[in-house]
C-alpha cells in the first residue's frame, strides 16, 4: 500500500486498483427518487451579472438577480434552484448570501447547490493555489446559504503538464478542497466536463481515490462527446451526487452544434438503475430559443417521468 503523498505525485494510470484508497459506488437504501431543479445557467443571458461583469439586456427587459431566479423557480413550481456562482454580484458578502437563503425559504424553494468555474489541472504554484482558494471561498458561501453541493471542474488538457501530471495535481487540489468542504457539510461533485475528464476513466479514478465522504461525481448528461455517451454515463452514475440534464448530446466526430436530442427516458433509466436519489437539475443550453418559453415546457415534460 502506497502513501497518499506518493499517490498524488504518481500517475493514476500507473497504479493498480488495489493501490487506490477507493470509495465504492454510493449505496443508497430504498428506491431511486429524484427531484426537479433548474440551474441558473439556463437563463445565463438574463442576469445582471455574469462572471463579475455587468451584462446588457438583449431584449430590452429587466435583468435578473439571483433573487429573481429564485422567484422564477417558485412561480413555476420548481422545487430546487442551483444558484450558479457566475451570476452573483462581484461584491457578494454574507449579508447578500443570507438574503438568498431567506428569500428561497420564504418562497418555498430549496437551494440545490451552486457551481464554480475552477481549473485544477494547473502546475503547482500561485495560479493553482488561487483556484483552490476560490473553491474554498465558495464552500464558505454555500455553507452560509445552506446549499449542500458545489459543482467543481477538473480542468482542460494542459500545455504545461502531461495528462498524468494534470490528473495528479487535480486530485491533490480536489482532496484539499474536500478536506475543507467536509468541515462545512458541503458535497463537491467533480463534473464530467471535458479536458482531462473528457472520458470517464480519469474521472472515476479521481473520485474513487478521493478520501472523503463528501466526494462524488456531478453527472452531466450532455458532456461526454464519445462514441457512446450513454454507455459512459452508465459508468459514472453509481458515483453521482448531483445530476444535470442537457437537452442535446454530441457524439464523437459530430460537428459542434449538430448534436442530437437527448434521450431523456434513457438518461432517467441509467440513473434509476444506479439507484440515484437526489436532484435532477435541468441546465438548458439550446441556442436561439427563449428559455423563458422553453424551460417550462421541459419541466412539465419531466414531472410525470420523475414522479
Amino acid at each position: 500500500m502506497i502513501s497518499r503523498r506518493s499517490f498524488l505525485t504518481t500517475s493514476l494510470g500507473a497504479l493498480g486498483a488495489t493501490a487506490l484508497p477507493a470509495i465504492e459506488p454510493i449505496n443508497r437504501a430504498g428506491k431511486s427518487r429524484m427531484q426537479i431543479g433548474v440551474a441558473a445557467y439556463s437563463f445565463r443571458e438574463k442576469f445582471q451579472w455574469s462572471r463579475g461583469k455587468e451584462q446588457k439586456a438583449k431584449d430590452g427587459g429587466k435583468l435578473w438577480s439571483i433573487l429573481d431566479f429564485i422567484d422564477w423557480c417558485a412561480d413555476n413550481n420548481v422545487p430546487g434552484a442551483e444558484v450558479t456562482s457566475y451570476f452573483f454580484p462581484p461584491d457578494v458578502d454574507e449579508k447578500f448570501l443570507l438574503e438568498v437563503k431567506r428569500h428561497a425559504y420564504l418562497r418555498g424553494v430549496q437551494l440545490a447547490g451552486t457551481a464554480v468555474g475552477n481549473n485544477f489541472a494547473l502546475p503547482k504554484g500561485e495560479k493553482l493555489d488561487a483556484q483552490i482558494a476560490d473553491v474554498k471561498r465558495w464552500i464558505d458561501y454555500a455553507a452560509i446559504m445552506s446549499a449542500p453541493h458545489i459543482r467543481v471542474f477538473a480542468g482542460p488538457v494542459s500545455k504545461e503538464l502531461s495528462e498524468e501530471e494534470a490528473v495528479a495535481n487535480c486530485l491533490a487540489a480536489y482532496q484539499e478542497c474536500l478536506d475543507y468542504a467536509g468541515t462545512k457539510g458541503v458535497f463537491l461533485g467533480l463534473e464530467n466536463h471535458g479536458g482531462i475528464v473528457a472520458e470517464p476513466e480519469n474521472l472515476i479514478k479521481m473520485v474513487k481515490a478521493a478520501n472523503s465522504p463528501w466526494a462524488g461525481i456531478n453527472f452531466d448528461s450532455g458532456n461526454f462527446h464519445t462514441e457512446d455517451p450513454y454507455a459512459d454515463l452508465e459508468k459514472i452514475a453509481p458515483y453521482s451526487v448531483n445530476v444535470q440534464l442537457k437537452m442535446e448530446i454530441s457524439r464523437k466526430g459530430v460537428p459542434k452544434g449538430e448534436g442530437e436530442p437527448s434521450d431523456v427516458d434513457r438518461v432517467i433509466k441509467i440513473l434509476k438503475d444506479a439507484n440515484y436519489q437526489g436532484w435532477f437539475t435541468l441546465e438548458y443550453e439550446v441556442k436561439n430559443v427563449d428559455p423563458l418559453v422553453e424551460v417550462p415546457k421541459v419541466i412539465e415534460m419531466l414531472r410525470p417521468k420523475l414522479a
